[in-house]
């Protein structure tokens, strides 16, 4: 049961983290496209800046070095290089986030797959009856009742001696189970919510038939 429960509670965590990982996603493809737009603006503009007075009575202007030409690189411009260099080490950065999103993906997968196989063996050990209280018990709480063994009683149309039974050896079974004691007199029956947020009644059903 303890293994169970820090099941659900890792897969709750990856799940959170899966989300979270997805909207950094879409925030850097919103932004990458900006970046695509403003670079070949740069190109338009830095060339303008090669281009020298031919005028003779400027001698001046051809003396005066153009600090945003770099000869050593052939007369491309420092910032087109900067920028060309900076592009390309953030599209292999982004690369590198994404293949690392991936596989972040597939072990949560991975962890899923195995989660439901642990669900389907768990539930597999229960009988018809024992079955039958869980998912009332499953049912009753989803629709807001304070669900105790007079409640389940009623619905299942069983003895609460017969229901204080199976509730006993479903815990036993290891399935998640919480008892709770309303005013030192009642005790409550819910289904822990690490549980539902995994699985249905519909899905724990549909794996036991399995």
């Amino acid at each position: 049961m303890d293994y169970l429960k820090e099941a659900f509670s890792k897969i709750k965590e990856d799940i959170e983290h899966l989300r979270s990982e997805i909207k950094e996603i879409k925030r850097t493809l919103q932004i990458n496209p900006t970046n695509q737009q403003i670079n070949p603006t740069n190109q338009q503009i830095n060339p303008t800046k090669e281009d020298f007075p031919t005028h003779n009575s400027l001698p001046e202007a051809l003396k005066r070095p153009n600090l945003d030409i770099s000869i050593g690189n052939e007369g491309v411009p420092t910032n087109q290089q900067t920028n060309q260099q900076t592009n390309q080490q953030t599209a292999k950065e982004g690369e590198t986030d994404k293949i690392s999103q991936i596989r972040r993906v597939s072990e949560i997968i991975d962890s899923l797959d195995s989660l439901k196989k642990e669900i389907r063996s768990k539930f597999k050990k229960l009988t018809n009856q024992e079955m039958k209280v869980f998912t009332s018990i499953y049912q009753l709480g989803e629709k807001g009742f304070l669900v105790d063994y007079s409640l389940l009683a009623q619905n299942t149309s069983l003895s609460e001696i017969s229901i204080r039974d199976y509730v006993r050896k479903i815990i036993n079974k290891g399935i998640p189970l919480d008892k709770k004691k309303q005013d030192n007199k009642k005790i409550i029956l819910t289904i822990p919510q690490n549980l539902k947020k995994i699985a249905t009644i519909n899905t724990i059903i549909s794996l036991r038939e399995l």
